[in-house]
């Protein structure tokens, strides 16, 4: 296992970083942490992402209470699962909560990460202290043209990893991505050595290709699971962009995001504007923001 991430977060964090380990069942969930005080924050990355994506993040959170930023199944450092599905994934991040959340939690989820956090809190709500639901993902969304893009991404990806291409298009990547996180060359390096690291094994790739690929068929079991439940009575902020999807789509988007904070007994919904559907690249502030307000009210209950 790389450390890799370790080194990297820890340049960022100034109280530094230390990795977390789970075993399930033989497999290893890991997660990097920071911070202290409680309620602690999870942090869950979109579909097919690995925990380094919560690097913008990371210093201003852990610099107020501790935070976790987790590898599901196959992502980043964790190990991948026998069978990937939205059941395993919630499995594992009750797992986490339980026993290394200390107490309930403040969950953060990104798009599919947002949806998991949502089933966690129907399924287990006392592991679940306030939710901020970052352009989260719904099964009632589900637009053709962005599987399509989405699959022929990782189809390319594919065939450029068979053709030892593909660590240029990563390594790309992977200096945007540091570039807007810190200003620091050597820092940057490291950020994008910890990335590269994310994506070595060809369980990492085929896992984020399975979770794409999986998250269409589990849109009936989700719509069920929703009708049958309720978000617990605990602060929810919902964040969504608006950019980089055709505005009827996006606006249809947004309504169903509405819709879930207002559904909740203490929700909120934030639209952010100038940002895209990683908002906690784009417009970190936004999130954090969102979060510390969240665990405010978390506290007072």
């Amino acid at each position: 296992m790389s450390d890799a991430v370790v080194k990297a977060l820890s340049e960022l964090i100034p109280c530094g970083v230390t990795r977390g380990e789970l075993d399930r069942g033989g497999r290893a969930l890991r997660w990097v942490e920071a911070g202290s005080g409680s309620p602690t924050v999870v942090l869950d990355a979109a579909s097919g992402t690995p925990a380094l994506t919560w690097a913008p993040l990371m210093p201003v959170l852990a610099g107020h209470v501790r935070v976790i930023a987790y590898d599901r199944a196959g992502l980043g450092m964790s190990d991948p699962a026998p069978l990937l599905t939205a059941g395993s994934a919630v499995a594992d991040l009750i797992a986490l909560l339980t026993e290394a959340g200390r107490g309930p939690c403040i969950l953060v989820g990104n798009s599919w990460g947002g949806q998991l956090a949502q089933q966690v809190a129907w399924t287990a709500p006392e592991l679940v202290s306030g939710l901020v639901l970052v352009d989260p993902a719904h099964e009632e969304f589900d637009p053709l043209i962005g599987r399509v893009a989405e699959e022929a991404f990782m189809r390319l990806f594919a065939i450029q990893r068979v053709l030892g291409r593909t660590e240029r298009s990563l390594r790309k990547a992977a200096v945007w991505s540091a570039e807007a996180v810190t200003d620091d060359p050597r820092v940057r390096d490291l950020l994008v050595e910890a990335e590269l690291a994310c994506y070595a094994d060809e369980h990492q790739v085929r896992t984020a290709m399975a979770e794409n690929r999986m998250i269409p068929r589990q849109a009936s079991a989700i719509r069920r699971l929703r009708a049958a439940s309720r978000l617990p009575e605990v602060p929810v902020t919902v964040l969504s962009a608006m950019q980089g999807m055709p505005r009827r789509l996006r606006e249809r988007w947004t309504k169903l995001q509405a819709q879930v904070a207002a559904e909740a007994e203490h929700g909120e919904h934030r639209v952010v504007r100038d940002a895209g559907h990683y908002i906690h690249r784009s417009r970190p502030e936004a999130v954090t923001e969102a979060v510390l307000t969240v665990i405010e009210r978390a506290r007072m209950e």
